[in-house]
């Protein structure tokens, strides 16, 4: 996928919180998608380490399902496909949730 400057920028930060607040159709999800699928597949972040807000439970059950098929893909092409699937696992106990 080509990226902005802006969603990289979103996707490449480290050693921060973040917020993605952005119109409809902007491709939020797939920025998060692709920051959170590096997080734990270049920086080692255990997957169940992680915290998503959003504010319906579609949306947090789509991206918790985007993260996952992007991880299975990682894992396919990685010589750290263990690494991989155990985050897969891991990630049924991510906070990827709605605020309420």
């Amino acid at each position: 996928m080509q990226w902005t400057q802006t969603q990289t920028e979103a996707i490449e930060k480290r050693n921060c919180n973040l917020l993605i607040s952005a119109g409809a159709g902007s491709g939020k999800t797939a920025v998060l998608t692709e920051r959170i699928t590096r997080l734990i597949s270049e920086d080692k972040i255990e997957a169940d380490r992680i915290v998503v807000l959003t504010f319906t439970k579609a949306a947090a059950s789509e991206m918790k399902r985007r993260i996952r098929q992007s991880l299975r893909l990682k894992a396919r092409e990685s010589e750290d496909a263990d690494h991989l699937r155990k985050q897969i696992q891991n990630l049924e106990k991510a906070q990827i949730s709605t605020i309420h």
